[in-house]
């Protein structure tokens, strides 16, 4: 019985090590449970590929688009699990798009930034999601970004955004994308 439970485990041992190599044996470059050290710098302002323009005016709110920065990474503002280079948070403080009336409507976050506060979505969608009581909402010009994001059970850290009043940052740790959210509050 023994001997048969042994070569179970080499067995499984080789398994695990040949889907290793299959998948080059390395973590992933963006995602695949990483958590950010800290959030984004501020921007020095728009980059060259990313000039804000006007926000609409009425009717349907406009998305965002977004090249994949290298292939196999997402085409959406992600996070490099190498350095925690924060990919796409470059429009600058005077970007439209996150302008609010009324920064901070409902209060502010108070829940924790960063690693040391890691979330399980609790439920929702973009438009109203849920953890621990708190409830927030995906800025209308991201809303793309988080289509695959799993609303009753991914992991997301809050980070605060250096550059948009009123906003804060949700990254996903599955997917390592992030988008701008407000905060509604505790109900």
């Amino acid at each position: 019985m023994l001997r048969r439970i042994g070569v179970f485990a080499v067995a499984l041992t080789f398994i695990a090590a040949a889907q290793g190599q299959q998948k080059g044996g390395r973590p992933p470059e963006v995602g695949g449970g990483h958590v950010p050290a800290k959030g984004p710098a501020p921007s020095r302002g728009p980059s060259k590929s990313q000039q804000p323009v006007a926000a609409p005016k009425g009717g349907a709110a406009e998305q965002r688009s977004f090249p994949a920065d290298k292939p196999g990474h997402p085409a959406a503002p992600h996070v490099e699990a190498k350095g925690d280079k924060w990919v796409g948070h470059d429009t600058g403080p005077n970007d439209p798009h996150y302008h609010l009336d009324q920064p901070w409507a409902h209060g502010h976050f108070t829940g924790g930034f960063g690693p040391g506060h890691v979330f399980r979505l609790a439920g929702g969608g973009p438009q109203r999601f849920w953890f621990n009581n708190f409830y927030w909402s995906v800025a209308p010009y991201d809303i793309g970004f988080c289509s695959d994001w799993l609303w009753d059970s991914d992991s997301i850290v809050i980070y605060e955004d250096p550059d948009h009043i009123g906003w804060y940052l949700a990254y996903n740790s599955r997917t390592g994308v992030y988008v701008h959210v407000q905060f509604l509050g505790n109900s």
